[in-house]
């Protein structure tokens, strides 16, 4: 599990409840040399501390729904690295007003925002990541159950969530000649920003401890484990996979009593 001298990107810090950043946490305590990213100057005053606790090697804007932007990031990271090992892949976003009600009342730009944003973002990284890649690496997203199975209130997330599986499984294809392994974690409901944002979250996050197969909710920790198994040589034929991380929630069909 060592990462010594691995270096990665991690994308989706909003604060120290993030998943990205129990990840980032994980890795860096196994050695590995991490550039975050952050989104504005907003979430710059809640990145940049936790940065700086990891001595982390460099801190770039990147906003995935400006043209260019990610480009420009793995510009910024040429200048500094000449390859990579790994990227984490842990942001997403749709409108809240439209992660309450029915998903048939999703309008189109928010629609199209969504699938950008949580979606196409992750192909783009990997376009981009692969060519600093050249012995190979791993690529990580997050997804969620609500690809799968209709959640209440997910709507629009949902479907972003089911193109970016879909996405996951095309591109481990497209890159696994070049050694580049491409998977997502499937991660249990979470107290964090990004969940908060999805009405009765914590109906959710209360039906899942009480159904799960293990009676609780996944921790931070336990991501980050399952995120430093798929970063590591350890998982080095593992490819276009979608690894639950929830607890055994997403194998339960009708809840006992």
């Amino acid at each position: 599990m060592n990462l010594k001298d691995k270096k990665g990107i991690i994308f989706g810090i909003a604060n120290d409840h993030s998943i990205a950043w129990g990840i980032t946490e994980k890795l860096n305590s196994f050695g590995a040399n991490i550039a975050l990213t952050y989104q504005n100057d907003t979430l710059l005053k809640r990145v940049e501390p936790l940065a700086k606790k990891i001595n982390a090697e460099h801190l770039i804007q990147c906003d995935f729904a400006e043209k260019n932007s990610i480009k420009n990031c793995f510009n910024a990271i040429k200048k500094k690295w000449e390859n990579i090992d790994f990227v984490v892949h842990a942001a997403a976003f749709s409108d809240k007003n439209e992660l309450n009600g029915k998903y048939v009342e999703t309008s189109k730009e928010n629609f199209t925002n969504t699938l950008n944003i949580s979606c196409f973002s992750f192909t783009e990284i990997s376009k981009y990541a692969s060519e600093m890649m050249p012995n190979g690496g791993s690529l990580l997203t997050m997804s969620f159950y609500g690809a799968n199975k209709v959640m209440p209130n997910y709507n629009v997330m949902g479907i972003a969530k089911a193109a970016l599986e879909t996405s996951v499984k095309y591109l481990s294809v497209d890159l696994g000649n070049k050694n580049i392994r491409v998977n997502a974690i499937s991660a249990g409901p979470m107290r964090t920003l990004a969940g908060s944002a999805i009405a009765n979250a914590r109906e959710v996050y209360k039906h899942t401890e009480k159904n799960s197969a293990l009676k609780r909710n996944v921790k931070l920790e336990e991501l980050g484990n399952s995120a430093l198994y798929l970063v590591s040589d350890m998982s080095k034929a593992v490819t276009g996979e979608i690894h639950y991380v929830d607890c055994g929630f997403n194998i339960i069909g009708m809840p006992q009593d």
